[in-house]
């Protein structure tokens, strides 16, 4: 291992039984002269896939000229990744409060106006300094300092933001259930987007619903629109991403190495590595907003056969599913045809074949343009 290589155990919450729950946390050392970055994985349970790219990023990592620090974290959610039911890993959701794991996060638009009000001439570098550390401040009052206490998924989701706010650059790695690969990139930064070889991006606005890359560009998104109404037009240089890697239940090394190769290519476009050697594909990529990130829900309970190609353009009136309803062979349709009623590249589908009415049968692109 490289001299610039360490590796910490953070702890992040405890069992009842005294056993600390922990986290892997791996850095990078850069020489200072590039942005820093912090990626994260496995947040949902099942999502595992992420683990296999962090591994491939600390090999192909070690091989090359850092600019700036690079922090990963494996197994960010301890609970999650052990919730297991038989064979299945849940994990989406918290299972004492039903919460999603991946919308705990803090956001406290209050501290905008401290910025304002102390150093609205001030130069980035300062601002930048200034408004790091008023949200680790924020987000260490609330670990440390809270009368009431959090829950164990607030805890832990506050200890990996308080890793990610120190960094430039956030990548918190996903998957769907049965999915393509695509990202979740915010509206400002879409030229970022063709630098991964991910053929689909959903652009995002400047909304905070708890999730991890909201939770680290809303504030310096808004804050930098503040900025703007004031007549200073500022590039804090902030970028986050939610990376979806493909289907969960699944670990592919190969296809690890190949995402890995894909976000150096970011990171190298961003100077956060000393490369030549990692150039995006080729390839078309697609993008929607996320108001025309549509979901179908299932119009009735069934056995679903899943038709749709992902990522492939389906016209209007193309068979998206089949339902099979034995329930009604013999003196009804057994047999559905679902169909939507515009033009649609299909994202992910549900998991499983066997769905109720309402069930999220898939998540389609609409009003889709070429990046």
């Amino acid at each position: 291992m490289s001299e610039l290589f360490t590796k910490q155990v953070l702890t992040v919450g405890e069992m009842a039984s005294g056993v600390s729950l922990t986290i892997p946390v791996y850095r990078l050392k850069g020489n200072g002269q590039g942005p820093s970055v912090y990626i994260q994985a496995n947040i949902h349970g099942a999502e595992v896939q992420g683990n296999a790219v962090i591994y491939q990023l600390l090999e192909l990592l070690q091989k090359q000229s850092l600019l700036g620090d690079i922090t990963l974290v494996p197994y960010a959610n301890p609970v999650g990744c052990n919730h297991k039911n038989g064979e299945y890993t849940l994990g989406r959701f918290d299972p004492i409060t039903g919460v999603n794991w991946n919308r705990m996060f803090h956001h406290n638009e209050q501290l905008i106006e401290h910025v304002m009000q102390k150093h609205s001439n001030s130069d980035v570098d300062t601002i930048k300094q200034y408004f790091q550390q008023l949200m680790l401040d924020d987000i260490e009052q609330k670990l440390d300092h809270n009368n009431y206490g959090l829950s164990t998924g607030r805890r832990i989701a506050y200890r990996l933001q308080q890793l990610a706010h120190q960094h430039d650059i956030v990548l918190d790695l996903h998957t769907g259930p049965i999915s393509s690969k695509h990202i979740y990139c915010p509206e400002y930064a879409r030229n970022s987007a063709s630098f991964f070889n991910i053929p689909h991006t959903i652009l995002i606005p400047n909304d905070f619903a708890g999730a991890m890359d909201e939770a680290t560009f809303c504030p310096w998104w808004t804050l930098a629109e503040k900025f703007a109404e004031n007549g200073r037009e500022l590039d804090f240089g902030k970028e986050s991403f939610t990376v979806e890697l493909g289907s969960q239940e699944l670990i592919d090394l190969d296809e690890a190495l190949y995402d890995a190769k894909s976000i150096l290519s970011y990171l190298q476009y961003k100077q956060v590595i000393a490369s030549d050697e990692f150039v995006p594909q080729n390839i078309t990529r697609y993008g929607c907003y996320l108001k025309d990130y549509k979901i179908f829900y299932s119009p009735m309970g069934g056995m679903v056969d899943y038709l749709a190609q992902f990522g492939e353009e389906l016209k209007a009136g193309s068979p998206l599913a089949r339902i099979l309803r034995m329930d009604n062979y013999g003196d009804g349709d057994a047999l559905h045809y679902i169909q939507l009623e515009e033009d649609a590249i299909p994202i992910l589908h549900f998991a499983s074949a066997s769905v109720n009415l309402g069930t999220e049968l898939y998540k389609v692109f609409t009003n889709y343009f070429e990046l």
